[in-house]
């Protein structure tokens, strides 16, 4: 392991504890069988009221899911610039009202000019600045090829109908909440040191102030009038390419211009009377997603009951070796070869597990990936939409760290990403979120990035039950798995099961990180005892799940995260 790896971790959960646990009120109690908010028709649910009104509107109007989807994800654009932008992008899983399933890759690519030792220095160590903040921890964008992408296959209103109420948003501004005036705070220095100038988040604000955002509303509207080419060769892409190269960025206008989304056939697999839809490679999310809950299925979690010794004991323990699968097996499916069906397969799986004991926990260093034949941020954000007419979408769209690179297009409205962290910039070596990649995830030309993100869909005894997701880097595979189980193995409703208290295992480091203030020190003493390293105290907050759950009545039951401004509207 890197000499330096334990320092890192540390310092990155430094870095992003006041982040991500601002506003989060410790300790906070809720009823696990306590209805969220209900609707007959539709529901959205989004990281802020503001775009999910937006999108409920859409559908009000006659849209459908996908509609709903393109103004919502543009609406989090002018909201949300902590990760929804259009200098990122990301995944959609969908299920049609017919059963018709399939996913939408628009996960970010690297530039023509990436070299795999770029982020190295002269002893080929790994300067993590690099890959992180600025114009070379850019990777290509693809959020507008997706945008145009669902349009063309799925969408039904003009997009001039869909878009225009974001113009309208970005023009008259939205309200900064308590928790988007902290994160302001907390990187108005750094938006100042990368941008090398005030930008109009390194301002001073206070909540309840109104921010407005004309450049973006500018860019929406050439958007608007000369579609997708306009973003990818157009004046905001020549604007874009020139902020990069100022910077000292290596992205060109052929790069731009050669960047399409991809259909891709989802990760499908079965839970007891669950069937799951999830996101293939270049998402590590259903793989991993599979793999444990294929581990786990034997073990009968609801007799051991929620957030039991017995039931961590088991999830931590197949979290811990789908994590190590994935840091050696998964990555661009279009550059190698990963053996899907086998590490889901149960002639694989059934034997991960043997060497598990209740009595002590199984070390992560004695334990490495799989032997099989023949061979994401904690700053992202997702959004679940349900409408009227049986369409179901899951969708997760990041710029990787919090604001991205921090290198904000101020012509142009948006910040732009730092997925570039988000290969193997070394193999072995972690990235910003602890996570060990191998040569699959290394970084090559043209190449997709290896991500968390895990939008799920869910049917139950044949019928659409629940859409899924949420941001958290390493810790979204983990989140969306205990939501589900939440609902299906402890009876809670959509609304308790995203409330309920979250713990992580990644492998490595071979921590076990909990909530904080959510599980008693008994309990924890008591994994302690049997080998479990524990990480409470200045721990993370564990994602901010947003879901939708059919009810038995046919109704829809919205659960929008408490830990942060996500909200859940209906009709």
């Amino acid at each position: 392991m890197n000499k330096n790896y334990s320092l890192r971790i540390t310092t990155v959960l430094s870095l992003f504890i006041f982040l991500l646990y601002s506003g989060c009120k410790s300790g906070v109690t809720h009823d696990p069988k306590k209805l969220g908010l209900t609707a007959d028709n539709a529901i959205v649910v989004s990281a802020r009221a503001e775009a999910s009104k937006i999108g409920i509107e859409i559908l009000k109007k006659g849209g459908n899911a996908f509609d709903a989807m393109i103004a919502t994800d543009m609406a989090l654009n002018v909201t949300f610039p902590f990760a929804g932008s259009i200098g990122g992008g990301g995944f959609l899983v969908y299920r049609k009202a017919n059963g018709e399933t399939g996913t939408l890759d628009y996960r970010e690519k690297a530039p023509m000019a990436a070299m795999h030792d770029m982020y190295l220095d002269e002893n080929g160590e790994p300067i993590d600045s690099l890959s992180r903040e600025g114009a070379l921890a850019v990777g290509v964008p693809g959020s507008i090829a997706g945008m145009f992408a669902v349009h063309k296959k799925l969408g039904s209103l003009p997009m001039a109908t869909i878009l225009q109420p974001v113009i309208d948003l970005a023009k008259q501004g939205y309200v900064v909440t308590e928790n988007q005036k902290n994160r302001f705070e907390n990187y108005s220095d750094l938006f100042r040191k990368i941008n090398e100038k005030e930008i109009m988040y390194s301002s001073p604000f206070t909540a309840n102030d109104t921010i407005k955002n004309p450049q973006l509303a500018q860019t929406l509207e050439r958007i608007l009038k000369n579609g997708k080419e306009e973003f990818y060769g157009g004046e905001t892409g020549q604007k874009l390419i020139a902020l990069l190269s100022e910077h000292g960025g290596i992205m060109t206008i052929e790069d731009l211009q050669s960047y399409e989304a991809q259909w891709r056939d989802p990760v499908v697999f079965n839970y007891k009377d669950l069937r799951v839809i999830s996101m293939a490679p270049p998402s590590s999310g259903g793989v991993c997603l599979a793999q444990i809950m294929k581990m786990i299925e034997p073990y009968d979690l609801a007799s051991y009951g929620h957030n039991s010794e017995k039931a961590i004991q088991v999830i931590t323990e197949a979290e811990r070796r789908a994590y190590a699968d994935r840091s050696h097996y998964l990555g661009d499916p279009d550059f190698v070869d990963i053996p899907v069906n086998t590490l889901i397969g149960s002639d694989y799986l059934n034997g991960r597990m043997d060497n598990f004991s209740f009595e002590m926990a199984t070390p992560s260093a004695s334990l490495n990936h799989g032997d099989i034949p023949g061979y994401e941020s904690m700053e992202t954000t997702h959004y679940s939409i349900i409408d009227q007419f049986g369409n179901a979408i899951a969708v997760t769209t990041t710029l990787n760290g919090a604001y991205g690179s921090k290198l904000y297009a101020e012509e142009l409205g948006f910040f732009l990403n730092n997925e570039m962290d988000d290969f193997s910039v070394k193999p072995g070596s972690p990235n910003m979120f602890g996570l060990i990649g191998a040569q699959a995830n290394s970084i090559e030309p043209q190449k997709r990035m290896l991500s968390s993100m895990t939008p799920t869909l869910v049917e139950k005894d044949g019928k659409l039950w629940m859409s899924v997701g949420t941001p958290g880097g390493s810790t979204i595979i983990t989140s969306v798995l205990q939501t589900i189980l939440n609902v299906e193995e402890f009876g809670m409703s959509m609304q308790g099961a995203v409330n309920a208290p979250r713990f992580h295992h990644q492998w490595l480091p071979d921590v076990v990180t909990f909530e904080p203030n959510a599980f008693g020190k008994g309990l924890l003493k008591k994994l302690q005892k049997k080998g479990y390293q524990i990480r409470q105290e200045n721990s993370v907050i564990l994602g901010k799940v947003d879901g939708i759950r059919v009810l038995p009545d046919g109704r829809l039951e919205g659960g929008a995260d408490w830990r942060g401004d996500d909200t859940a509207i209906g009709f």
